[in-house]
């Protein structure tokens, strides 16, 4: 498969298949989204995170901007009115779960909700042209910095994961919104929140010695000692490393993207099977050999720029073996969903389909398609 060979691959998949799956059968008749599909297509949500609510909201503004002529801005209109009609409480933070009728069900805080809110806000006004989201993400920050702000840096993770543990995972996807919002708004406030988690990301979250990225650190910002302390997830540094290739100057930072995807290439991909898999140790050994589907998708997003970076051939090449190993998940039997996790013989499981991959497959494809 050739690198146009995928692009036209994967433009007919999103735009032929899967859009119209999820924009019609993936929606409920209040529009609120279906948290996941079992292997026959039926949907299954007796629970809806806000988290899968957020991540669709981007995914069918992504697919808008790709040029889909479907249904997509009817879709991420009434979506987003649910989630700021429903999903922020009177503290304003945005809540975990709606039950099958809509209605809060779980009120609790969770820095990942918080920012895959943020980021569905950010994503929601451009494509709408509503200004007033905008406004809205603004006041969700200032509750972020007053509430959960910590002076030891970065933020606390809110009512559902004790800490320490802390995680780098959703300081990460803060990240990812905050460059949305400069992106689109050029609001200085926004640059400067990502340029702080940018710096504790090569301050504390990131190894020197390896380049790599841990994921579990003490109140302080140290990584937990061994076993956990030593933990890396592939896809994470494959992420990370995207995220330091598209992001503004000066923050941008092509070496930071170099060590991370040079680590994530040398121990977290599995040439046999050609996936990335989940875990390995700080000196490579593996301790997870299984591949869900997400880190297939970074290992997509950052090659594709690194890419656009360098033009190289082996470049190309490992776009068009990224996005083979991605396809592998997709189920040929009920095309518009795909399987999750793959055992380490590379045989998928019997599992339902989370709606929550769609955002990583719709950014991956996307970028892809700018190649």
């Amino acid at each position: 498969m050739v690198l146009q060979h995928a692009q036209q691959n994967a433009q007919t998949w999103l735009f032929e298949v899967a859009a119209p799956f999820w924009a019609s059968q993936g929606v409920h008749a209040d529009g609120m989204f279906v948290e996941a599909f079992s292997r026959e297509g039926k949907p299954l949500d007796n629970i809806r995170r806000l988290m899968v609510q957020a991540r669709q909201i981007y995914s069918f503004c992504e697919i808008g901007r790709l040029g889909w002529s479907g249904p997509w801005r009817e879709t991420v209109a009434r979506a987003t009115d649910h989630l700021v009609n429903r999903g922020i409480s009177s503290n304003g933070e945005f809540v975990h779960a709606f039950d099958a009728s809509g209605v809060v069900a779980d009120d609790r805080t969770d820095l990942y909700n918080q920012a895959f809110g943020l980021f569905a806000l950010a994503h929601a006004a451009e494509a709408l042209g509503r200004k007033d989201l905008f406004d809205l993400a603004e006041r969700v920050l200032d509750r972020l910095e007053d509430r959960w702000s910590r002076l030891q840096g970065g933020y606390w993770e809110g009512d559902i994961t004790p800490c320490p543990p802390f995680r780098q995972n959703p300081h990460m996807h803060l990240f990812e919104a905050g460059l949305a919002h400069y992106n689109f708004t050029g609001n200085p406030r926004w640059k400067e929140f990502a340029t702080r988690i940018a710096v504790m990301f090569k301050g504390r979250f990131q190894e020197s010695a390896s380049g790599a990225v841990t994921e579990y650190f003490d109140e302080n910002w140290k990584p937990l000692p061994p076993p956990e302390g030593l933990i890396v997830e592939p896809g994470h540094c494959l992420e990370w490393a995207w995220l330091f290739e598209v992001a503004f100057d000066p923050i941008r930072c092509t070496t930071t993207a170099e060590q991370l995807l040079g680590f994530a290439r040398k121990w977290g991909i599995c040439d046999q099977r050609n996936l990335a898999i989940n875990q390995v140790s700080l000196s490579g050994e593996v301790i997870d050999g299984r591949a869900r589907l997400w880190p297939q998708t970074e290992r997509l997003k950052s090659a594709v720029a690194r890419h656009r970076r360098t033009a190289m051939e082996a470049d190309e090449q490992e776009i068009v073996a990224a996005y083979d190993g991605l396809t592998r998940y997709f189920d040929p039997n009920c095309p518009a969903i795909w399987y999750d996790k793959m055992d380490e013989t590379g045989q998928p499981l019997d599992e339902p389909a989370p709606a929550s991959s769609f955002y990583h497959i719709v950014c991956a494809i996307s970028e892809l398609l700018k190649a």
